[in-house]
C-alpha cells in the first residue's frame, strides 16, 4: 500500500511541480515527495517522525476537516509550528474518512488546476487506502468483544479490555464520550432484523467520519453505541463535537429506516470522560438519556444528559422505588382513567410553575375553570398546591409517573395501582 501510494504522490507531484503529501487520518505521514519551496517546523516533524504532535492534530479537527468533502484551507498557526497556509483535500470511500492530501503554500498560489489535482489525487488514493482497509476489517470483530468488555459492570473486565484496546491499535488512549442510539419499541426488548441493521449501518457510517482508533462501535439487542475517542481535546470542545455527530448519527439513521420525518429515533449522549476505562460511566449517561428521550418524548430526538433535569436523578431509580416515593394520593389519582383530564391540567399547572394565566391559556380554559380543577385534585389527592412541599412531591410524582408509566406493576399497597 505504501509503495502504491509513493507511486501516486510522485506522479501528481510532478504534473504541477508541486510537493505532495498524504496523510493518514490521524495525520501520520504515508508518502510525500521532494519539496520544491520552504517548509516550516510542522512538515519537518512530519517527515522526521511520520507523524505530528497532539496539538496540530487538535488544530485541524478544530478547522473542520473531518468533517468536510472538499478542498479546504488549513490557516498558519505559528504556536503548534505551521507557518505556511496549506491546501488539502480529504480522502473519503463511502463518506469514511481514510486521510489527506496537501499541497504546501510555500510552492506558490494554488490554481484551478491544482485544486482538480488535488482532488483526483484523493480519489486514487481513496481506492489504494480502502484496499488496506479492508484487512482491518478482520479484526474488528476481536475489537468489538473488547467494547462489550469496555462497557460491562465489571471493573476489572473493563480495566483488561482498555489496555488491550491501545495495546493492539484498536483505539488511542485520551478522553472518550459515548453515543447510544435506539429506535422505537420497548425498552429491553430485543429488535427486529431490520431496525437492527438500520442501528449498525447508521451507526458504523457515523464512525467511519471519524479518525481510524478513534471511534468504536457496537450493536446491543435493543440499542447501538458509538464510542469517540478525543485526544488532547478540551471536555467542552469533546462536548460540542459529539453534539453535532449525534445529529448526523439520527439523520443517518433516519435515513437507514427509511421513513423520513415518521422515524421514531433517539441519539443520547454522554458526559466527556478523562480515560478510556471510564467509558461505562459515559455510555450509561447516554443510554439513560436516549430512554428518556423516547419514554417521554417531550426533549427532543437527540439529548445529552446534562438536559435531562430530573429525569436525571428519576431514571436512577427502580419502578418500585419510585412508586413507594410517590404521594399516595396522587396514585390514586394517576390509577384512575376518569381523571386523566385533571392529571393533564395539574401537570400543565406544574409545568408552569403555578403561574395560573399561563397554565390556563396553554390548556385554553378560563382561569376560574383551572382554579376549579386544582381544587378537584386536592380534594382527590389530599395535596396543598398553595404548600411548596406537597407541590415539589406531586411534580416528581407525575415526572416519576411519565418516566415508568407501566409502575403500577411494581407497587405493593392493597387498592392502590400507580
Amino acid at each position: 500500500m505504501v509503495s502504491e501510494l509513493q507511486g501516486l504522490v510522485d506522479a501528481f507531484g510532478a504534473r504541477p511541480g508541486r510537493s505532495l503529501a498524504v496523510d493518514d487520518a490521524r495525520l501520520k505521514l504515508l508518502a510525500y515527495n521532494a519539496h520544491t519551496g520552504d517548509v516550516d517546523d510542522a512538515r519537518i516533524e512530519s517527515v522526521m517522525h511520520r507523524g505530528v504532535s497532539t496539538a496540530l492534530v487538535t488544530h485541524v479537527c478544530e478547522q473542520g476537516a473531518a468533517q468536510t468533502s472538499d478542498v479546504f484551507t488549513l490557516p498558519p498557526c505559528p504556536r503548534i509550528g505551521i507557518t505556511m497556509e496549506r491546501v488539502g483535500m480529504p480522502i473519503r470511500h463511502d463518506d469514511a474518512l481514510l486521510g489527506y492530501v496537501w499541497l504546501i503554500g510555500s510552492d506558490g498560489p494554488v490554481g484551478d488546476r491544482d485544486v482538480e489535482l488535488l482532488r483526483e489525487a484523493a480519489a486514487q488514493a481513496a481506492l489504494v487506502l480502502h484496499r488496506g482497509r479492508l484487512g482491518v476489517e478482520a479484526t474488528r470483530s476481536h475489537a468489538r468483544e473488547l467494547v462489550r468488555d469496555l462497557v460491562a459492570p465489571d471493573q476489572a473486565l473493563r480495566t483488561e479490555a482498555g489496555a488491550a484496546l491501545v495495546e493492539e491499535e484498536h483505539a488511542v488512549a485520551g478522553p472518550v464520550a459515548v453515543l447510544v442510539a435506539m429506535v422505537g419499541g420497548e425498552e429491553s426488548e430485543p429488535l427486529a432484523e431490520e431496525r437492527r441493521l438500520a442501528l449498525e449501518l447508521a451507526v458504523d457510517r457515523c464512525r467511519r467520519r471519524l479518525p481510524p482508533s478513534r471511534g468504536l462501535a457496537l450493536t446491543r439487542p435493543d440499542h447501538a453505541l458509538l464510542l469517540t475517542i478525543w485526544p488532547g481535546v478540551r471536555s467542552q470542545v469533546i462536548e460540542r463535537n459529539a453534539a453535532e455527530l449525534a445529529e448526523v448519527l439520527r439523520e443517518k439513521l433516519v435515513a437507514e429506516l427509511g421513513l423520513g420525518g415518521a422515524a421514531l429515533c433517539w441519539v443520547g449522549v454522554g458526559g466527556p470522560r478523562p480515560r478510556l476505562t471510564e467509558t461505562f460511566s459515559s455510555y450509561e449517561e447516554a443510554r439513560r438519556a436516549a430512554e428518556v428521550a423516547r419514554i417521554t418524548r417531550t426533549l427532543g430526538h437527540v439529548v445529552a444528559h446534562t438536559q435531562l433535569g430530573v429525569y436525571a436523578l428519576l431514571g436512577k431509580l427502580t419502578p418500585d422505588e419510585l412508586a413507594e416515593g410517590t404521594h399516595p394520593g396522587l396514585r390514586l389519582l394517576l390509577s384512575n382513567p376518569a381523571h386523566r383530564g385533571l392529571v393533564k391540567t395539574l401537570r400543565v399547572y406544574l409545568d408552569h410553575a403555578g403561574d395560573a394565566r399561563h397554565a390556563a391559556t396553554a390548556l385554553h380554559i378560563h382561569r376560574s375553570t383551572l382554579y376549579k380543577r386544582l381544587h378537584r385534585v386536592e380534594q382527590l389527592t389530599g395535596l396543598r398546591l398553595d404548600v411548596g412541599d406537597d407541590r415539589l412531591a406531586a411534580h416528581l410524582g407525575l415526572k416519576a409517573a411519565e418516566l415508568h408509566p407501566r409502575l403500577q406493576a411494581s407497587t405493593n399497597v392493597p387498592g392502590m395501582v400507580f
